[in-house]
Formats: structure tokens, sequence, C-alpha cells
């Protein structure tokens, strides 16, 4: 799979690879405090450059992470979602971060239910899952919008092992039973 050419097309949004030329926008989302609250708190430059080295690197080594989210309407990079599973992550995780100022339009639950499709797929996942802090209600929106519920108190591996997260998820069955037609 040549790397460049993969892209998942919404009816708003174009999901792709994550590029170099992301680092602005990204690292414009991660200096913003509501934005990055419950994705790792404000970040400087120099760490989300990192960040998205670390998605590039792991589209290389493993074939998945998350996606670039462009606006198709402006060509505008909005923020970062998709599948992501490192290691002593708590299981295959769907994840999403939008900037602030898109929040609110569905990008979010539009761009989660492409890249989930995607990893069921193309990932041979049998379960998904959501790892969410117990404040943010925004984003328990979208996975119940997504027909995710919570299952639990859950935790994540270090750094992010004094995270408080709830995993939300469901089964491969259950995905396809709301968001598929079987033949």
């Amino acid at each position: 799979m040549n790397l460049d050419d993969l892209q998942i097309e919404t009816p708003r949004l174009l999901l792709r690879v994550p590029r170099v030329e992301d680092l602005d926008e990204w690292a414009r989302m991660m200096a913003d405090a509501e934005s990055a609250k419950f994705i790792g708190g404000v970040t400087p430059r120099s760490s989300t450059w990192r960040g998205l080295m670390t998605m590039i690197g792991s589209w290389h080594a493993t074939g998945f992470a998350m996606f670039s989210v462009v606006e198709k309407s402006t060509g505008r990079w909005v923020g970062r979602l998709g599948p992501w599973m490192p290691e002593g992550w708590p299981g295959p995780e769907v994840g999403w971060a939008i900037s602030r100022d898109c929040w609110g339009r569905g990008y979010a639950t539009e761009g989660a239910i492409a890249s989930t499709n995607w990893a069921f797929d193309h990932l041979g996942w049998d379960r998904v899952i959501h790892s969410i802090d117990p404040d943010n209600v925004a984003s328990q929106l979208v996975a119940k919008k997504l027909g995710s519920r919570n299952l639990g108190p859950g935790s994540l591996p270090p750094p992010f092992h004094d995270s408080r997260i709830d995993i939300w998820g469901q089964s491969r069955d259950e995905w396809l039973a709301r968001h598929r037609t079987r033949p």
C-alpha cells in the first residue's frame, strides 16, 4: 500500500496519512488549552513535532495510526483521528481531536465512523475502544453516537498512567449491526 495514496473521503472530510506540512495547524491545536485539555494538555511546538513524527512513523512501521483530518471545502487541516494502539494501550482505539474552531460541526463523529469502518475492514479488529476522560462530556457524546458504551475505568501506560479514563467501546458485530447493512 502506498501511504501517499491512502485517503478516505466522507461528505465533508478527507482523511489522509499525516504529513510534515500539518505541523503548523497541529501545533496551533495543541497550543490551545481547550483543544488540548483531554489529549495531554498544552504542548510546545517541539513536542507536537515529536507527536506528529510518531504518527507518521507508526504508519510506516505498523500500517496504521491516526489520520489527518482535512476539511474538503477549505483544504484546511482541522484535526487528527483514527486507529491507534501504542505499546501497552488498553485496546485497539479509534480516537479523535478536532481544532476548537471546528467543534460542534460533527467532524469527530463523521471521521470516526469512516476510520472505524477502515480499521475493521483493513486491520481486522474484532472490537474498538475509546479512552475518554470522565470529565470529557463532548467525547462521551461522540462515543454514544458511534454506538459505544462505557465499559468502566481503564488505565493507560506510562507516561499517561496518572490519567483518569473510562474505556468506551463495542464489538465488531455491534458496529456492523449499527453502521452497515449486511448482504
